[in-house]
């Protein structure tokens, strides 16, 4: 990517960079189909104008097991100093297409910078306090029982779109808890959301589906293992439950294979988390090509500390999409930054009058 770095109005000054690692501890365990977190690592990128002494701060921030750059923290590291090295030493590209969360941080770290070191990214009404972002309530997997009373929680706070974390559980007791919630709350009333993770087989992910329309599903995320281009195709074309694609979006370049990708499976949304697929121009090209192919999506947070969800919050908010985002997940952590960022009623805030925490 090219480092439009904004410029100084003197030859001599520079821009030093600082790299920072921090250790995100979970409330309680984050479950998936995939493993289980206990902690979570991010890394900032500061980049700071010795002129001017501002300050832009970007997050890369990985998620083991799923994201594209998931390799040895001291790969990692190499190539976040190679950053600091190209950034002090004003070349004008580095090559960051195997380090997506990489690309994000940067992205965000140099439009932080761009607008005053001030954590506007983009000059949006949310950033304003003029309008808020509707969010889903999170459910991660847990025994059914817990499963059950979080959802709970999640309605009384106000959610109408919840989702569940599915697949680690036995089909028919997954089954059972979602007859048990839709019992309690009909889909004109709250709507559900699934994410499986890739946790269905090939064999029978199309039976499960059959069995889950039943409960009035909005979608489900990820069905099937990525790479089942043909596979997934079918399921698309076939399950009465809408699709979205989300894994299956990581590894495959937007510029050159995204039209392809569509055009071959044809789902029915796409889960845009800018923190996993390298920034905001390449969702802006995934958008692009949604409009293109009548494909919906909406956008999600990917365990980002609230430096990376306040740059995903205010780059959804410049589309106003009217269905509710993924963007709740501020709340996961112990020692999150203190922020402006609020969930209430299910919205997102952005309360200006609030300040950011130190890193």
């Amino acid at each position: 990517m090219k480092l439009e770095i904004p410029k100084t109005s003197t030859s001599s000054a520079q821009h030093k960079v600082e790299i920072i690692k921090r250790i995100l501890m979970y409330k309680s365990p984050a479950k998936t189909s995939r493993n289980t977190l206990l902690e979570k690592a991010v890394f900032y990128i500061k980049i700071t104008n010795t002129e001017k002494h501002i300050t832009g701060i970007g997050e890369c921030s990985i998620i083991p097991k799923l994201s594209k750059d998931d390799v040895a923290e001291n790969i990692y590291l190499a190539k976040l100093n190679e950053v600091k090295d190209a950034i002090e030493s004003n070349q004008k590209e580095i090559e960051l297409n195997d380090f997506p969360s990489i690309k994000f941080g940067l992205e965000t770290a140099i439009l932080d910078l761009k607008n005053g070191g001030i954590k506007k990214i983009f000059d949006t009404d949310f950033y304003n306090g003029k309008m808020t972002i509707s969010t889903n309530g999170l459910v991660w997997m847990n025994d059914i029982e817990t499963m059950l009373t979080e959802a709970d929680s999640k309605v009384d706070e106000g959610y109408d779109c919840i989702k569940f974390k599915i697949g680690a559980h036995d089909f028919d007791a997954e089954m059972k808890m979602l007859e048990t919630f839709r019992k309690k709350y009909t889909a004109s009333k709250i709507a559900i959301r699934l994410d499986a993770n890739c946790a269905f087989g090939l064999d029978d992910a199309l039976e499960k589906l059959h069995d889950i329309k039943r409960f009035d599903v909005h979608s489900i995320e990820q069905p099937i293992a990525v790479n089942n281009w043909d596979m997934m195709e079918k399921l698309c074309a076939e399950s009465k439950v809408p699709i979205a694609l989300d894994e299956e979006l990581i590894h495959v370049n937007v510029f050159e294979n995204g039209y392809e990708l569509l055009a071959a499976i044809w789902p029915q949304y796409l889960v845009l988390k800018p923190g996993l697929l390298g920034g905001f121009e390449v969702c802006n090209e995934w958008i692009r090509l949604c409009e293109r192919t009548g494909v919906k999506y909406w956008i999600t947070s990917a365990l980002e500390s609230n430096i990376g969800l306040n740059a995903i919050a205010q780059y959804t908010s410049q589309f106003h999409l009217k269905i509710p985002q993924g963007l709740g997940t501020g709340s996961l952590y112990t020692n999150n930054i203190e922020s402006p960022l609020l969930i209430q009623n299910a919205e997102l805030h952005y309360l200006g009058h609030r300040n950011w925490g130190n890193i």
